[in-house]
């Protein structure tokens, strides 16, 4: 019966040991899962300011691209209104002609 009791304690300190053994890997799994998750964390962190400041790019391209669609369309009416002027004055030279040297106006 000695003998059976100390057999039962060596077999419970040996599975006692194991407990710690195991609990012990154990909190070095979850101290390199949480190691993981705060890079993890960290990288979320950096991708989110990137990705911050690539839409800050675009909205400048976008207001840009709108700066110049209104400078195109004030260069196009500005063309128009040359355009309409230099007709306005070719007709208004068309009335004058030059014979020999003397301008005449041609009624």
């Amino acid at each position: 019966m000695i003998v059976e009791s100390q057999n039962r304690v060596r077999e419970g300190a040996d599975m006692a040991e194991s407990a710690g053994k195991t609990m012990h890997e154990i909190a070095d799994e979850v101290n390199r899962v949480t190691a993981l998750m705060r890079e993890i964390s960290a990288a979320s962190y950096e991708q989110s300011s990137g990705i911050e400041q690539v839409n800050v790019a675009i909205a400048q391209m976008d207001q840009v691209a709108q700066q110049n669609a209104t400078l195109v369309e004030q260069a196009a009416a500005a063309t128009r209104s040359l355009e309409e002027q230099a007709d306005a004055l070719s007709a208004s030279m068309a009335v004058f002609k030059l014979q020999g040297d003397e301008l005449a106006v041609v009624a």
